[in-house]
């Protein structure tokens, strides 16, 4: 089979397409034929190992000292069953499926294994395989940050920064669907995006100040690492609670000392990558609450042009690739 490989950290120019061995399930697992993938925020760190400023070290143990220990990125997928092991009773050739390798990565490839307990679940009929491919990463954050670690209740306010990445855009229309009021960060040219996801209000960081003196809220939630805790605490209500998804170092360590010193709450910690929280994200999508925003979608043959474009920092929400043709997905459909 096909695959994007890579020996060495750095550049979208370090990935490789290879020729690897089709996988074979074990009694326990799944063959899925992939059709679509996405670039996600993971598979940029993983590759580039950009990490917080003092977390360089702690990158390398956890991506791999020398080289990458997973060498085949792609954290999320939508594709096909193609056979099944001997165990496996919930699931039949010829399923349609989504699933979310997450850190364990391997998706940008033509086949994968999963087992068939896992991070895996039907795709619903009403997702065409794009769009299911760019659920997992940006929902299944959003949900668990929100959901499940901050608790987020209806009629509270919320900031979200960064609101129209992966994770931002899930975040907007979570928060809509628990009965939130939003605030959404993002430059001006993706204002109207994040007001038609549900967004009440929108702030262009570019013209406008994030932190607006006397305006405060219940929730400050920070997807991109940009509005530290020094600056965010002015937005935020005393027992108010910040989430932090992405942020600095020192945020990360004595964020919630810092916040408890204010009288406030500081939420951190990394997303849970379970099958409940993929199973209640791919729900709220087949229930039109959540809408995957596609950015682009590029061919299998430009996987390094779709790395590119993450590379800068500025996709709206979800980068595809199509790893099957469209004659394929027509076929499944």
């Amino acid at each position: 089979m096909l695959a994007y490989a890579y020996k060495n950290y750095g550049t979208p120019d370090v990935i490789e397409q290879v020729t690897l061995p089709q996988p074979t399930p074990k009694p326990n697992e799944v063959l899925i034929r992939i059709f679509a993938t996405t670039v996600s925020a993971g598979d940029w760190r993983a590759r580039s190992l950009t990490m917080p400023k003092g977390l360089g070290f702690v990158g390398r143990l956890v991506f791999g000292l020398r080289g990458p220990r997973k060498p085949v990125l792609g954290t999320e997928l939508s594709g096909v069953v193609e056979a099944i092991g001997d165990s496996v009773t919930n699931y039949q050739p010829g399923d349609s499926v989504i699933g979310f390798p997450g850190a364990a990565f391997g998706a940008h490839a033509e086949f994968i294994t999963m087992p068939a307990d896992g991070k895996l679940t039907l795709k619903p009929e009403s997702l065409n395989f794009p769009e299911a491919a760019a659920i997992p990463f940006g929902g299944t954050t959003a949900y668990d940050f929100l959901v499940n670690k901050a608790k987020l209740q209806a009629g509270e306010t919320v900031l979200i920064n960064g609101a129209s990445g992966a994770v931002g855009t899930a975040c907007v229309q979570i928060a809509k669907h628990l009965g939130a009021h939003v605030t959404a960060v993002c430059s001006g040219k993706n204002a109207q995006m994040v007001r038609d996801l549900g967004a009440d209000c929108v702030i262009d960081y570019r013209t406008q100040d994030v932190i607006v003196p006397h305006v405060q809220y219940d929730m400050v939630i920070d997807t991109v690492g940009t509005l530290p805790w020094s600056r965010g605490q002015h937005a935020l209500r005393r027992g108010g609670k910040t989430v932090l998804i992405a942020g600095e170092t020192s945020d990360m360590f004595f964020g919630s000392l810092k916040a408890a010193m204010k009288g406030k709450k500081m939420v951190g910690g990394v997303a849970s990558e379970s099958r409940e929280v993929l199973e209640a994200v791919v729900a709220l999508a087949a229930s039109g609450a959540l809408r995957p925003v596609i950015d682009r979608s590029y061919a299998f043959a430009d996987m390094k042009a779709a790395h590119s474009h993450v590379d800068t920092g500025h996709k709206r929400g979800n980068v595809v690739v199509l790893v099957a043709d469209r004659k394929v997905f027509s076929e499944a459909a």
